[in-house]
This record gives C-alpha cells, sequence and structure tokens, in this order.
C-alpha cells in the first residue's frame, strides 16, 4: 500500500471517529435540553447515578485523558475520579461548562491527531495504548455512558419526550422520509442534512 493511501485510509478512519463524537454530543444535548434543573440532578434510585453525575465524570475522563495526551500520561495527578461521582452542587451552567472542558479537549485532540503521529505511543495509567487503540477506547466509554444518559433522562423525565432515534412505530415513515441521507441516523446523523 502507498504512503498516499496509507494517509487516506488514516484521514478516513480519524474523520469516522470525529463524526461518532459530534453525533454522541448531539445525543447527549438532546437528553440534557429535555430536562429541567431538578431532573438533570435527580438519581432516579438510590445508588443510581443522576444524568449531572455522568456529566461530571464524563467531563472529568475526556479532559484528563485528553489534554496534553502526547506528553503526559491520560490518569493526570489533578483528577479527583471518586469526587465526579459525588452529586454536582453547583448549578447547570456550571455543570455544562465543566463537562465541555473534556469534551474540548477530546475534540482539539482529535483534530491535532494526523497520519504522521497516530502511530505514537501514548499511556493511561502507565498502560502504553496506540492513538487508535486510546481512541476507541474513549469512544465506548462515551457509548456507555451516552446510553445510560438517555436511560436515566427517560426515567427522570415528567412529560412528552422528544424521541431521539426513530420513534416506536415509526420505523416505516422514518425511512421513507429519510432514506439515503445521514438524517436516517436522527440526532445520530448530521442535522444540515435532516433540514428540507
Amino acid at each position: 500500500m502507498s504512503s498516499d493511501s496509507n494517509r487516506q485510509n488514516a484521514q478516513l478512519w480519524l474523520d469516522a471517529a470525529q463524526q461518532t463524537v459530534a453525533s454522541y454530543r448531539r445525543m447527549i444535548d438532546s437528553c440534557v435540553d429535555q430536562l429541567t434543573d431538578e431532573e438533570l440532578m435527580q438519581r432516579p434510585a438510590e445508588g443510581i447515578n443522576s444524568v449531572a453525575i455522568i456529566l461530571r465524570h464524563l467531563g472529568g475522563n475526556l479532559r484528563s485523558r485528553w489534554t496534553d495526551f502526547l506528553k503526559t500520561d491520560g490518569e493526570k495527578p489533578d483528577r479527583d475520579r471518586d469526587t465526579e461521582f459525588q452529586d454536582w452542587q453547583d448549578d447547570r451552567d456550571s455543570l455544562v461548562q465543566y463537562f465541555d472542558s473534556g469534551w474540548n479537549a477530546l475534540n482539539s485532540a482529535l483534530a491535532s491527531i494526523d497520519h504522521d503521529n497516530m502511530h505514537r505511543e501514548i499511556f493511561i495509567r502507565g498502560e502504553a495504548h496506540t492513538i487508535p487503540l486510546a481512541i476507541e477506547r474513549s469512544l465506548t466509554h462515551i457509548a456507555y455512558h451516552v446510553g445510560q444518559i438517555a436511560m436515566i433522562a427517560r426515567m427522570v423525565h415528567n412529560g412528552d419526550w422528544n424521541w431521539l432515534t426513530v420513534r416506536p412505530g415509526g420505523s416505516a415513515e422514518h425511512n421513507a422520509q429519510t432514506w439515503g441521507t445521514a438524517a436516517s441516523r436522527s440526532v445520530f446523523g448530521q442535522r444540515e442534512e435532516q433540514q428540507p
């Protein structure tokens, strides 16, 4: 395989990772936007995390993993993971800012990766990772928590719910309206393509 082909394949993979990250963010935002401040902080049952706690954990995890990731271990000495699972004591805006700081660290890291550096070895808790493995590990972690956010949001929300994927009983209509476009993935697709 030629060097140009390798570069193209690396870029295709990185573009797919960035699109996946963006789709997960749309899913998170679509859930959070439907919750009141009280619902955002509400635990559905004792011992179950609230959506706010999961956002706090994801923000802390992503900030730690992806800040200065080429030079420092992904488990930063200033991270206090245990506090990430405590109730958020401030307001919604400060929680979103905290979450955004981690999400932005991930996006900045992805934007800085290219064919020339993606083969470098990085570390998470002292364990060597290829950059693709570290990205896949992060994507899997995000996906796990996005599912939790969607489930918990549905459990604590009072009132109608705007479906994030195809509504029950709506598959045929959805396919007829969106076939062949990114809009077929609901909030996972590109919003620009969903508009007429």
